[in-house]
């Protein structure tokens, strides 16, 4: 049973990591970190570098850009569009760090599921912040920030502490991003033809000179009957 109950966790840290880091990576690192620090987590040898005081500034340091970029419309779809980049290698390498020693078809599994993770919750946070920016107003962009860093602060705790109870909160969670997605990808095509057919509609309302080069002689009016 205990075996078993170690499986289960580190499993549950592994798809943790990866799911958590496409949402807030620096949250994810940093959380990680603090935890070890404290003495509340004891990491993997592989995830033990996230623990270094370096790695623990630079994750504050960015982590404090990334609040406030994050909650300002339209400028959180380019930090998101930057972090595609970012997020989902890094959800991929913290997943493979995470199962320790193991062998490399162990590792490299591992990476694969944690980078699969970290692409799917990114591209729904990502889209759905494409669709929330169609509201002009800011609130709906503060409220969605702060859900997402509670949602990476308490789904790693459940990781660690109730991983059963995180692996089928996990599992809902991809039946919603299945059922979700592709509404939510339909919406953005919308949003971006509409926003074509504006700025195409501007460009036709642009009138140049007529050139009367080769017009006919009596349309410059010396044509004679």
């Amino acid at each position: 049973m205990d075996q078993l109950e170690q499986i289960t966790a580190l499993i549950a840290l592994t798809m943790g990591v990866g799911w958590a880091s496409g949402i807030n990576l620096y949250a994810t690192i940093l959380m990680l970190g603090l935890m070890a620090n404290t003495g509340n987590l004891q990491l993997p040898a592989g995830l033990e570098i996230v623990a270094d005081p370096m790695v623990l500034m630079a994750a504050g340091f960015m982590y404090c850009v990334e609040f406030f970029a994050d909650k300002v419309p339209g400028v959180d779809t380019g930090w998101d569009t930057l972090h595609t980049f970012i997020r989902i290698p890094a959800g991929a390498a913290l997943a493979a760090g995470a199962v320790g020693d193991m062998n490399e078809a162990v590792i490299l599994a591992a990476a694969l599921v944690g980078g699969s993770l970290s692409a799917t919750s990114h591209a729904l946070k990502a889209g759905g912040r494409v669709m929330i920016n169609t509201s002009p107003e800011p609130v709906t962009n503060w409220t969605a920030s702060i859900t997402e860093d509670l949602a990476v602060f308490g789904g790693l705790w459940t990781a660690l502490n109730y991983p059963v109870a995180f692996l089928i909160g996990l599992v809902l969670f991809i039946a919603l991003v299945v059922w979700l997605l592709p509404k939510i990808w339909r919406g953005v095509k919308k949003l971006f033809a509409f926003l074509a057919g504006l700025f195409g509609s501007r460009d036709d309302d642009i009138r140049y000179p007529e050139d009367n080069s080769n017009a006919l002689p009596h349309q410059h009016g010396r044509y004679k009957n």
